[in-house]
């Protein structure tokens, strides 16, 4: 089982890059990129609200479930 994490697709879709993205959230770049890369253990709700606010959608749209 695993959580995909599809931060990329989003960022693509929004023309924004994660510097970008960095900044309005107020969260490392360095942790955005282990998020987006799927190498993350974890998210706090209040890190994943901040990015859907940013990126104007819902965190479902960031995350998908996939089954081995």
């Amino acid at each position: 089982m695993a959580i995909v994490v599809k931060l990329d697709d989003r960022l693509h879709e929004r023309r924004m890059t994660l510097t970008e993205l960095s900044e309005r959230v107020g969260i490392s770049l360095a942790n955005l990129s282990i998020l987006k890369t799927g190498k993350a253990r974890a998210i706090r709700f209040s890190t994943l609200e901040a990015i859907c606010t940013a990126l104007a959608c819902q965190p479902g749209e960031l995350l998908r479930f996939e089954s081995d």
